[in-house]
């Protein structure tokens, strides 16, 4: 899936990469290697992140014939005790301690949690019922949600493009509302929600890493998630140990696959601009958009095409705008470097 927090630190290595002014001595090419190398490495870690995001749908649809409910409390007690394995091995508990004391960040990740939760109960539910076409249209559109949340909640003004981008993406719902025969439901709980858990996590900003919240978030969930376990086991409807060693094995890594991505996803953003974050973030839905196609076997009517291509359109306009604000942004930083 797209990244938990939508926010991307500033990257040192890739931030003044423009020519030098005339009459500064030329970088030597031994000092440009190590931002290419990072650069590289970034783009790798970046894609293997999104692409294992992308192709969640796959794992899912194998942990049938569990169902939403114990997929996801699965996913967080397992996240739990894999999370507080890293914790261990990095000798991090008193962050960890820090973060459960602070209450700037105890508080907006314990909503974040709620939000990530939602989002993973309908993810999870449209996969597994035959609805992951709609669940990959949720990531399709949640740049453009993440946009509308930033007028509704930040007051921020938007520039023309967002706001066509924006209209556009209405026309799309509209369309897609009249071809499913109903407001596609699944795809803007899975948008908003993680647009959401995005502001959420911006709240709390370099203040916790990637590994102390999610661990923060999961030990939240944990005892809600432990409880619908037993709740599952005593009522015969639980999967864990009645399906074979393999059906356990693969829901007991959903700790590991829940985690190392995000992991992935870290040491990219550490490593790449903004920019190119947000290019990548299209793959995952693109590639659960083909799984959904390909491997589910899902069904896609000409109106539902016409519908998803007006998304398509919005994100071009979209992305067009984000390149243009960055080109400029990074012209007016050339011009301010040479006149000091």
């Amino acid at each position: 899936m797209p990244t938990p927090d939508n926010s991307v630190p500033s990257n040192p290595l890739t931030a003044g990469r423009a020519a030098p002014p005339a009459g500064s001595p030329a970088v030597p090419r031994a000092a440009l290697k190590p931002v290419d190398t990072e650069t590289k490495s970034g783009a790798l870690f970046g894609i293997a992140a999104y692409g294992l995001w992308g192709l969640m749908p796959l794992y899912f649809f194998l942990l049938q014939p569990a169902g939403a409910i114990e997929i996801v409390a699965n996913r967080v007690v397992w996240s739990v005790i894999f999370c507080l394995g890293l914790i261990t091995v990095t000798r991090t508990w008193r962050v960890l301690g820090s973060a459960f004391r602070n209450r700037t960040v105890l508080g907006p990740l314990t909503i974040a949690a709620v939000l990530i939760a939602i989002n993973w109960l309908v993810y999870v539910y449209g996969v597994t019922t035959g609805q992951a076409v709609e669940a990959s249209l949720g990531y399709f559109i949640n740049p453009l949600v993440s946009v509308l949340l930033g007028v509704i909640v930040l007051k921020e003004k938007l520039r023309p493009l967002q706001w066509a981008a924006v209209g556009i993406g209405f026309v799309a719902v509209g369309a897609l509302t009249v071809s499913y025969g109903k407001l596609p439901w699944i795809a803007l709980t899975l948008a908003f929600s993680f647009g959401l858990y995005g502001f959420m996590k911006k709240r709390v900003g370099p203040r916790v890493d990637a590994v102390t919240s999610l661990t923060v978030e999961t030990i939240v969930l944990a005892p809600t998630a432990a409880a619908a376990m037993i709740v599952l086991a005593l009522n015969g409807t639980a999967t864990l140990t009645t399906q074979g060693a393999g059906h356990f094995w693969l829901l007991a890594a959903a700790g590991i696959i829940t985690a190392v991505p995000l992991l992935l996803f870290g040491a990219s953003a550490r490593r790449l601009p903004m920019t190119t974050i947000g290019l990548l973030q299209y793959l995952a839905p693109v590639l659960q958009f083909i799984v959904a196609l390909t491997v589910l076997r899902e069904a896609m009517t000409p109106d539902r095409w016409i519908g998803f291509g007006i998304v398509w359109l919005a994100l071009v306009v979209l992305t067009v705008d984000m390149l243009r604000a960055t080109r400029k942004n990074s012209l007016m930083r050339k011009l301010a470097r040479a006149t000091v």
